[in-house]
């Protein structure tokens, strides 16, 4: 009784930094945003599922949704439950045993004690590698989402791969396991109904595995061939007040579409439209959604068909210069290298006229001028010679041209 009654007390008094700030609990498994602040990883995910694009405690626009384990402070909290003669997790806590989560790896799978298994992943690295090294977890994993026809089973199970996708080797032979299993077709196809049926969140972690196993041509060309898959990557992308919906979808569609069929098949599902949506929404102002869906264009300025779409797209090609030098340095420099492709690959005029109606010269300078790659300046400078033809009432013609005749000697 009396041993009862300390833990009471000791729980009471958890000191503030170890409660996660949305929780109020224990955290079990604390991750910090880029704002610097730490959150319990299911509680900000949760958080982040429901398509905030803020920092809960500080309110700041999040110019990244990555999550960084702070292994410092779950270090420090274990030793507190240590010393408190606590156990691994608040008196709730209901985290089962490594012999407990052995049982459910080898046993038959449900809901249920898939869950549990969550939990025992989430509430430390130890355990998350505990699953992530088993010779059986991860390939049994595998083989039931393929075999599976739940979909709170199949979403459990692509919860737990992708927990277990960034440690060291993995992504490799989650490849190997998901492309060969049913040869591939069976795995994808759960996928397939994941996106179709599954909630927002285990959506999300669908795409982030599709993006981890896309690491080679082939293995691109076979995720790419599975029927609705792209049509559901690109459904999710237009997922409304979710940023981090469509930041997953945009980077797995960048991760896929390599080949030229993809392409066209993007094309013809509306993808330049969809990222000339994303583009103008200014609820994404420094989210990395916007780099993710201009790399897709970059993908798709690649092959004619997609250059095409580009120029004929206005709202597009006009968000594009509003966004240089607005965002990150990579999303800067996708959106020159697909200006180049339509204003100098493609010579396409009425882009070459759109652009420099909509102050594209300046930007392009501006860029030119910034710490962008070798590659990217070179591309700005043809971009520069296109645009000033095209923009002959620009100030910055005459003053260019006053001061060419200056020289050092």
């Amino acid at each position: 009784m009396a041993k009862e009654k300390r833990r009471e007390e000791l729980y009471v008094t958890v000191p503030n930094l170890f409660r996660c700030p949305i929780s109020m609990d224990v955290m079990r498994s604390p991750v910090s945003l880029c704002t610097g602040v730490t959150y319990d990883r299911s509680s900000i995910e949760k958080w982040l599922a429901l398509g905030h694009n803020t920092c809960p405690a500080t309110m700041q626009t999040l110019p990244s949704t990555h999550t960084t384990p702070n292994l410092v402070l779950r270090r420090l909290i274990h030793l507190w439950l240590a010393h408190a003669d606590l156990t691994s997790a608040p008196p709730s806590s209901s985290v089962i045993s490594k012999k407990q989560a052995a049982d459910i790896i080898n046993g038959a799978f449900d809901s249920d004690s898939l869950a549990k298994l969550i939990d025992f992943m989430k509430s430390s690295e130890e355990n998350l590698k505990f699953v992530a090294v088993s010779n059986v977890s991860v390939s049994r994993l595998v083989e039931s989402l393929a075999k599976s026809d739940g979909i709170p089973i199949r979403e459990r199970i692509v919860e737990i791969l992708d927990l277990v996708s960034p440690v060291n080797g993995m992504s490799s032979k989650l490849n190997d396991l998901i492309l060969r299993i049913g040869d591939g077709g069976s795995c994808l196809s759960s996928i397939v109904t994941v996106f179709q049926k599954g909630n927002t969140e285990s959506k999300i972690k669908s795409a982030k595995l599709l993006e981890t196993i896309s690491i080679n041509p082939e293995s691109q060309r076979r995720i790419a061939e599975e029927p609705e898959l792209l049509n559901e990557l690109h459904i999710l992308s237009t997922t409304p007040s979710v940023p981090s919906a469509a930041e997953a979808a945009m980077s797995a569609l960048a991760a896929i579409s390599t080949s030229r069929p993809v392409k066209k098949e993007l094309i013809k599902l509306g993808i330049v439209g969809t990222v000339g949506k994303i583009l103008s929404d200014d609820s994404h102002a420094v989210g990395g959604v916007i780099e993710k869906a201009l790399k897709v264009l970059e993908a798709i300025a690649t092959c004619t068909e997609g250059r095409s779409a580009i120029g004929e797209d206005e709202e597009c090609t006009v968000e594009i210069v509003r966004r240089l030098m607005k965002c990150s340095g990579g999303a800067t420099e996708h959106g020159i290298t697909v200006l180049w492709s339509t204003c100098c690959l493609a010579r396409d005029r009425v882009v070459q006229e759109r652009v420099a109606r909509v102050n594209g010269l300046t930007k392009v300078l501006l860029v030119m001028q910034s710490d962008c790659s070798a590659s990217t300046k070179q591309m700005c400078g043809e971009l520069v010679k296109v645009l000033r033809a095209k923009n002959t009432k620009s100030k910055l013609a005459p003053y260019e041209t006053k001061t060419t005749h200056i020289t050092p000697y």
